[in-house]
Formats: structure tokens, sequence, C-alpha cells
């Protein structure tokens, strides 16, 4: 006792227990709410997991059907056509009578039965039977009667017999827009008949295509009717425009022109009429009238000028058809519609005057004269009044192409057009360095600046490109043009920045190796020792490579530098010998350059390549034609070392591993046998192929199972092909189509049945509580 706390000792310790459990109480009732609260939350169904349908069972129902018609379709014509049996002509006429009559009437009681879809493949073979009834109808009771001319009323007939119909029938989707098709061929084929000439016909093309404009306008909710009307009149209007474009180029006078205007027009009233949710027509049509205006008032203007100003003509008219565009009181979509039409036709004026600066530029006289150069320098000027990056480049664009002409348009000598093309490159060039020239009045902004330099270094680039050419035929002037280009790209390459800096380098790298081809062709080299004198640019580039190391222009050189060698492999092909030795040089510049670690990878493994091809052609100029003799000592020392890697490193992906080593043997042997008209070596190699398969699946490795049954499918291909071949045609013609197609057909209108059904059980077990 002597030992007990004093009650003030021991009240502290009895506070702190009790703190203690409150503490505890609270944690445990915290943790209770919390289980109560998973354990009775309401638990959300879990869907099973399921595959994914493709397609919906509608679309897999239309499919059907859909080709089940075509095949039927197929099937009468080839028999209407072309395989009419021994029945004479009113047999074959009361079989089609007959026929044509069921498929118009089945549709009604496939409606009763809500069976729209299977409804609607029926009655557009009915449709189809038509035709052919028309078909034999001529050859029948009229066969007197001009072909033509018979068309013509039997098209007309057809056209109100399908509008009927279909009004008669509103479940089927597909009689009206057949009508409207088929109202397209009267009146054409009516003037055709008459012997009128290719003016009226183009009148009667016309006035279809404005019928077709009021059935589009006035077709209410039948969008699908208002669509084919547009497509229609875009045909038959497009027809009658093209003819008449054609007559008013070819024969001139005022009548074509008359007619496109009206052409226009119509399009026009298309556009200004086409209502507000249909923006993009308005557009469409707009632009359409545009361009036909553009042809029927230069057609118009042309007869008042001389002949080689006969496009400035239209170039003019285009800009009326601007102005039109932009005055107040036009729709918006109709003033886009005028605007681009009027564009296109200044764009078409350019593409006019292009091709004779393009033959000019590559030495064909006469080439350029003034009004070529007067179109450029206008559209080139229209554009720069508009401050848009876009415009300012095109603008550009055309400004080179007026000052690269301009020698050809002067009638200079050949000797100076070099010289006058270095000078625009010059230009070009220093406008790709410093692209702020205040005259060109450019948006504000460093990325505006940057695409105007951008465009600027491409036109550098192509006249670099352009004096090159036009001084390689003499090697002298070859050799100072090339050594210019040398200098002016890579002072560019010095003084730029970002891009155009690697872009200027590899022009650079062009043009010297341009320059040593140039300067081996004035020493009298042969193509196989300019190729090796072209080896300097690689060793040159890679040293220069080494000297920029990680700089970003690094990269883009030795790039340049590596199609410079590609070259010189190209030149030394004609002689086997040489093209091994390039390719073994080419193999070394490489393996120097792999020194480097940044490029380790890389050109090691185009090192290892290039020796392996420099093996190869060498062997090749040796005469040797087994190459299985040379390719599995390589084999198999490749495939051991990777087991041995796959061992030490069972990560190591198999094409590391097996990879080299297979195709060392599969693809050279694969070539072999497919240049071999006998049969061991395409049978040793697809046994070879196919255990290298099976291995590969065995063992679950990639490389083994994808080459080698690559390899054994080409085999296949390469000793199946003649017996495909003579396999194809072995079947009756239209008899297969025909069968095929009912059973589509069939299964199609079952399915659709089915479907039904189920959606009409689906909504029975809706409706019960």
């Amino acid at each position: 006792m002597d030992n007990a706390l004093s009650p003030a000792d021991e009240l502290v310790i009895l506070d702190r227990e009790l703190a203690q459990l409150d503490a505890r109480r609270s944690h445990l009732l915290a943790r209770r709410a919390w289980l109560l609260s998973v354990l009775y939350a309401p638990v959300a169904p879990v869907a099973p997991s399921r595959r994914v349908a493709e397609t919906a069972p509608r679309g897999a129902q239309n499919v059907l059907l859909t080709l089940g018609g075509v095949l039927l379709a197929v099937a009468a014509m080839a028999f209407t056509l072309v395989s009419w049996g021994r029945m004479g002509i009113g047999g074959r006429a009361a079989v089609l009578a007959v026929v044509t009559a069921g498929a118009l009437a089945a549709p009604v009681f496939l409606l009763r039965r809500a069976l729209v879809s299977t409804a609607e493949a029926v009655a557009s073979l009915g449709l189809l039977l038509m035709v052919l009834d028309a078909y034999a109808v001529h050859r029948v009771a009229l066969p007197e009667v001009d072909a033509v001319g018979y068309a013509a009323v039997a098209s007309a007939v057809l056209a109100a017999l399908w509008a009927a119909y279909g009004a008669g029938f509103g479940g089927l989707r597909l009689p009206l827009p057949a009508a409207v098709v088929a109202g397209q061929l009267p009146l054409p084929l009516g003037t055709l008949a008459a012997d009128l000439g290719a003016l009226p016909v183009c009148w009667a093309l016309l006035v279809t295509a404005a019928a077709d404009v009021v059935v589009a306008l006035r077709a209410g909710p039948a969008a699908r009717v208002r669509v084919v009307a547009c497509v229609a009149a875009g045909v038959t209007g497009g027809s009658a425009v093209l003819v008449a474009g054609w007559l008013s180029v070819v024969r001139g006078g005022a009548e074509p022109a008359g007619l496109l205007l009206v052409a226009a027009g119509l399009a026009l009233y298309g556009a200004w009429r086409a209502p507000a949710a249909a923006a993009w027509a308005a557009v469409a049509w707009a632009a359409v009238a545009g361009l036909v205006a553009v042809a029927g008032g230069g057609g118009l203007v042309r007869e008042a000028v001389p002949g080689t100003w006969a496009v400035p003509a239209y170039a003019l008219v285009a800009v009326a058809v601007c102005a039109v565009a932009v005055r107040g009181g036009v729709p918006r979509g109709v003033g886009r519609g005028l605007v681009g039409a009027s564009a296109g036709a200044q764009g078409l004026a350019v593409a006019w005057a292009l091709p004779q600066v393009a033959a000019a530029l590559v030495g064909v006289r006469p080439g350029v004269g003034w009004p070529v150069v007067a179109v450029v320098v206008a559209v080139a000027g229209a554009l720069v009044t508009v401050r848009s990056v876009p415009a300012r480049c095109g603008a550009l664009a055309l400004a080179w192409v007026a000052a690269v002409s301009l020698p050809e348009a002067m009638a200079l000598p050949d000797a100076v057009t070099p010289v006058a093309r270095l000078v625009v490159t010059a230009g070009f060039l220093a406008l790709a360095v410093r692209p702020s020239v205040p005259a060109l009045r450019l948006p504000v902004g460093p990325g505006a600046r940057e695409v105007l330099g951008d465009a600027a270094g491409a036109g550098a680039l192509l006249g670099g490109v352009l004096a090159a050419v036009g001084a390689w035929g003499t090697d002298y002037a070859a050799v100072a043009v090339m050594g210019v280009l040398g200098g002016l790209f890579t002072g560019a390459a010095v003084l730029c920045g970002g891009r155009r800096r690697a872009v200027a380098a590899c022009a650079a790298v062009a043009a010297v190796t341009g320059l040593v081809a140039a300067a081996a062709g004035a020493a009298g080299l042969p193509a196989h020792l300019t190729g090796v004198a072209l080896l300097a640019v690689p060793v040159a580039t890679a040293a220069v490579g080494a000297g920029l190391r990680r700089h970003a222009v690094a990269v883009p050189v030795e790039l340049a530098g590596a199609a410079a060698g590609a070259l010189a492999a190209g030149l030394a092909a004609p002689r086997p010998a040489f093209l091994a030795l390039v390719l073994a040089l080419c193999g070394v510049v490489a393996a120097a350059t792999a020194v480097r670690p940044e490029r380790r990878p890389a050109a090691g493994y185009a090192a290892t390549a290039l020796f392996v091809a420099a093996t190869w052609v060498r062997l090749a100029a040796s005469g040797v034609s087994a190459p299985e003799a040379y390719t599995l000592p390589v084999t198999v020392p490749a495939l051991v070392v990777g087991v041995l890697r796959r061992r030490r490193d069972p990560e190591a992906s198999s094409w590391t591993a097996y990879g080299p080593g297979l195709a060392a043997s599969l693809v050279p042997s694969l070539a072999a046998a497919w240049g071999d008209a006998g049969w061991p070596r395409p049978l040793l190699l697809g046994l070879v192929a196919l255990a290298v398969t099976l291995a590969g699946a065995r063992l679950r490795l990639q490389a083994p199972l994808l080459l080698g049954g690559a390899v054994l499918g080409l085999v296949a291909l390469h000793e199946l092909a003649p017996y495909v071949a003579q396999a194809v045609g072995a079947l009756p013609r239209w008899t297969p189509p025909a069968l095929a197609g009912l059973l589509l057909l069939a299964v199609g209108a079952t399915y659709e049945q089915r479907l039904r059904d189920a959606r009409r059980l689906r909504d029975s077990v809706g409706r019960m509580h």
C-alpha cells in the first residue's frame, strides 16, 4: 500500500484513459457508419461484356437487299440483251411484261406487311424491267422507228409513269428520283433525232436544266428529289456549258457566248433562291454562275481584241464579276461564290501563262510573249493589294515567274539568261535572309515574315535550279554557275536562321555536288570515274558534321552528303567493279561517322549494309549465280549468336537476335527463286520457309513467324499464279449473279421480317405492367 498513488495522481490517470476511450469510440462509430453506407448502397447493374457489333442489323439488311437487287438487275440485263434463249420475239415480250407486272405489284403487298426495304428493292427491279420492256416494244412492234427518236419518246413516257407510280405509293423513295433522271433525256434526244446541230442540243440541255432547277426549288420536304434534281441540273447544264464553251473557243461568235450568259443567269437565279439552310448550295451555284459568266463575257470581249490578248480579256471579265460580287445587296453566299469564281478565272489565266513560261525556262523558243508577262504582273499586283499572308506569298510567286520570264520576253541572248537567273536567285535569297520589305506592306508579326521568308527561299531554290539547268550544256559555264550558287547558298546558310538555314545548307551541298560533277565533265572523266570523284562530297560533309557536332544543321548537311554518295553509286552502277568500290568507300565514310557517339547506331547499321552490298556486288560481278553458298556461312553463325544472346537476355527482341541471320538467307534466295524457271529452288525455299514459320509459331517468336510466312506466301503465289489465272471464267456468265441475287434478296426480306417481329415483341413487352 506504500506504492499506492495519491488521489490526485490517480484522477489524472483516469481522466487520460477516459479521453483515450472517447477517441477510440468516435473512430469506431465513424467506421461503423461508413460500413453501413457501403453495405446498403444501391448497386448499379453490371452490363455483361460482349463484343461490339461492327454493323447494325438494319445496315446488314440493307446491304443484303441492295446486293440482291443489283445482282438480279445484272442477270435481267444479261438475259434480255444477250441470252434470250430459243423464245420467239412475242414470247420474249410476254415474259418481260409478266415479270414487270409482278415486280411492280409486289411492293403493294410488301408495304402492307411493313417490309419497306424489301418493297424498295423489288420496286427498283420493276423500274429496270420497264426499261427493258421499252426496248422489247421497239424490237417487237416498232423496229422501223428511229432509235434515237423512240428513246426520246420512251424516256418521256417512263418519266411520267414513274412519277405517277411514286406519287401513288408514297412509301417508296426511288420512283420519283428515277422519274427526274428519266426526264433529262426527252428534249436532248429529240433535238438529236431532228439533227438540228450542236447549239440547239445545248439549248435543249439548258431548258432541261432550268426545269430541274424549278423542281429542286419546289420539291418541298422531298429532300431526295431535291438532291437528284440539283445533280441532274448540274449534269445537263454542265454539258450544255461545256459544249457551248468549246464552240465559243473554237468557232467564236456571239451565239455560244449568249448561251453561256443565259446559263450563268440560270445558275445565279438558283443561287439567289437557295434556302438559307443550304448556304453551301448558294456558294456552289454562285461559283458556277461566275465561271460561266466569265466564259460568256470573255467570249464576247474576245471578238474585239487581237487573238494574242484573248486571255487578258477573260481576266478583265473576271475582275468585273468580282466587282459585282462586292457591291451592296448581294447575299453573302452568292458574293462568296462569285468572288471564288473570279479568283478561279484569274488562276486559270495564270495557268495559261505558266506553261509558256515553263517552255521558255527549259529553252524552247519562241516562248514567253508580252501578254503572258502582262497577265502575270497584273494578277501579282492585284494580290499585293490584299493584306493577307497567303496573298502576299502568291504575289511573290508570280513576281518570281515574271522575273525569270523577262529574258525570254525581251529576246535576250542565251548567254545572258543564266546570269539573269542568278540575279533573281540572289535577290530572293536576300529576301529570305531579311523578309521585311516596306513596299510589300506586310502585316505586323514575326509569323508573317517567317512565311514570306520561306516563300522567298523556295523561289531562290527554284531560281538556282533553273540557272544550273540552263548552264549545264556548257562545261565551263556549268562550273562557273555551280560555283556561284554554292557561294550564294553557303552565305545564306550562315546568315539565315531556323529551317531556312538547314535548307540553304543542303542547297549548298547540292551546288558543290554539281560543281564536282561539272568539273569532272570538263576534265573529260567517264561516268563511273565521275561517281568516284563525287565521293569527295560525303567525305567533306562528314567532316563538316563532325565539326558542327550537335548543331541543328549537322544532320541535314550529312544527309545531303549521303544523297551525293547515292548519286555516285548510281553513276558507277554500269560498271559493277567500280560500283563495289564506291559502296565500300561509302561504307568507310559511314564507319568513320559511327565513331561519333551521337551517330553510332544509324551510321553503324549503314556501314554494315554498305559493306554487305559491296560484297554482293563484287560477287555478282564475279559471276556468282547460287547465293545460298555465300549466305548460309553467314546465316548459321548469325543464328548461333542470336541464340546465345537470347539465353543471356531473354527480353531481347527476336528481330534483333534472329532477323539479320534469317533475312541474309531468305531474301536473296527469294529473289533468285522468282527469277528461276525450275522447281527445285522454289520447293526447297518453300520447305525452309515453312519450317521457319512453324518454329516461330511454336516458340512464339515474331521474326521467324513473319519472315518465314512472308517468304512462304510469296513462293506459293509465284507457283500458283498461272493456275489461278486459268480458273477465272470457268462458270457461266449471268447464272451465278442471278442465283446469288435471289438468295440475297430472300435473306434480306427474311432479315427484315425478323427485325420487324423483334420490334413488335419488344413493344408488346414494354406495354406490360
